[in-house]
């Protein structure tokens, strides 16, 4: 997207009567193949080029967006923008970031993106490897398919308040989803993995592999009896457990006094030795970006340092609320006001692997799967339907399915033992966490 374009829009939207305004020009382009059995199912090509419009009237505030960028499309857009915005209630912390927290000079390079397009053949040819590989593993019944796509964004910024700034990502992704049967029994089985270099891609096979082999290891599971026993999170699932954590210390939350952990800045939130970081500015990372939504400058945090909690995530109108100033958490899309979000989140990992958390265990659950969480975010209390694997004396013993994991997560995370097997997989990553005796609902 232009920056003389949305400059003008921006200059239009003053000229209509706006006090201050902001300008978002989002350009992506996106190509995705499936396979199923073998088959060619579906190839998906996606072209957008969008723009978004924030406008203030004093107090009052309103945002618009839309696809058509043509002169007159603008002209309509500013319009519709600063009538609503007229028409608004006031919110006392509506406005454009400090200018003086704005990114400023050479940003830094973070090496997101790569220019290599890979071809649909390509694409089809991955997208048949992972699958093969999945369906050649043992007891596999079926497939539900896989996967290969490719895509590349540029995100544009413009404030009246004098910020300007760019960044773009490129992303390439692989996955196989496969189905183990024997008898009546079914389970199924995923993997896949996302990353911003074509190169730093794990190879078809190797993902299609994982995948039946998790679909595999599910068949025979078992329901087990209530009880309290120790529960391992395995890595690719533990950041369901911090999750929470980031919607307690979000600035919104704090300033509505919705929070569990609204009275617990500054203080020992989990165990001394505990570290959770969020860093925009990681390289070729999957949440990394040069400055936030709201062009604020930003850069590394120790969230929990030492295990207390060291900040609370602020966009501009959160951080105004509290008397604070925004940390650079601003996250936002084309339409409606910024919110927060994290960029890089990442729980340190500790000195033992999965195998040793589970010696040390002795008995309980390893947690390969969740759904339907269900957390009230005043106190803290969590729930959320499981499966996985029974361990005994620090080895697997069998699969287990339809439990349910329930505590306070003001007491689950002074618990929490962090592992060493660490994984980048996503924007938000953790190594496989073990909490001592946790209530688990079974048959």
């Amino acid at each position: 997207m232009d920056e003389n374009l949305l400059a003008d829009v921006v200059a239009a939207a003053l000229k209509a009567g706006a006090d201050a305004a902001e300008a978002v020009g989002a350009e992506r382009s996106a190509f995705g193949v499936n396979v199923r059995l073998g088959e060619l199912e579906e190839v998906e090509r996606e072209e957008s080029r969008d723009i978004g419009l924030r406008v203030f009237v004093g107090q009052r505030q309103a945002t618009v967006s839309g696809s058509d960028i043509s002169a007159e499309a603008r002209a309509k857009l500013v319009e519709r923008a600063v009538a609503m915005a007229r028409l608004a209630p006031e919110d006392p912390y509506a406005g454009l970031a400090d200018p003086g927290l704005y990114a400023k000079g050479a940003l830094p390079d973070l090496d997101l993106f790569d220019g290599s397009e890979p071809t649909p053949e390509t694409l089809e040819a991955r997208a048949r490897a992972a699958e093969d590989a999945a369906r050649a593993m043992p007891r596999i019944s079926n497939s539900e398919g896989g996967s290969a796509s490719h895509s590349s964004a540029v995100w544009r910024l413009v404030t009246s308040a004098g910020f300007s700034g760019t960044h773009r990502a490129s992303g390439f992704s692989v996955g196989a989803s496969v189905v183990a049967g024997e008898g009546d029994e079914m389970e199924s089985g995923y993997d896949g993995r996302s990353t911003r270099w074509q190169s730093d891609l794990p190879s078809p096979e190797a993902i299609g592999a994982e995948a039946g082999r998790r679909a595999a290891a599910r068949l025979g599971a078992r329901k087990i009896a209530s009880t309290t026993a120790p529960v391992i999170f395995e890595n690719r699932l533990a950041t369901s457990l911090i999750g929470p954590l980031i919607g307690a210390i979000s600035g919104p939350s704090i300033a509505r006094g919705t929070s569990f952990l609204k009275d617990k800045l500054g203080q020992q939130v989990f165990a001394k030795g505990i570290r959770i970081t969020d860093d925009p500015h990681k390289v070729r990372g999957l949440g990394s970006s040069p400055f936030d939504d709201e062009g604020v400058a930003n850069r590394a945090w120790d969230l929990i340092d030492d295990g207390v909690l060291t900040t609370w995530l602020l966009n501009t109108s959160s951080a105004r609320q509290l008397g604070l100033a925004s940390t650079g958490h601003a996250s936002r899309g084309l339409a409606g006001p910024a919110g927060v979000s994290t960029s890089n989140l990442t729980l340190q990992p500790g000195d033992k692997d999965q195998a040793a958390l589970m010696r040390d265990a002795g008995r309980g659950v390893l947690i390969t799967s969740m759904f339907g969480p269900s957390l009230n975010g005043n106190t803290g209390d969590w729930s959320v339907g499981c499966a996985g694997f029974w361990f005994e004396g620090g080895e697997i013993a069998y699969p287990v399915n339809e439990i349910t994991v329930a505590g306070n997560l003001i007491d689950i995370y002074a618990r929490l033992v962090p592992g060493s097997d660490l994984e980048i997989r996503g924007s938000a990553n953790a190594p496989s966490i073990l909490v001592d005796g946790l209530a688990i609902a079974g048959k």
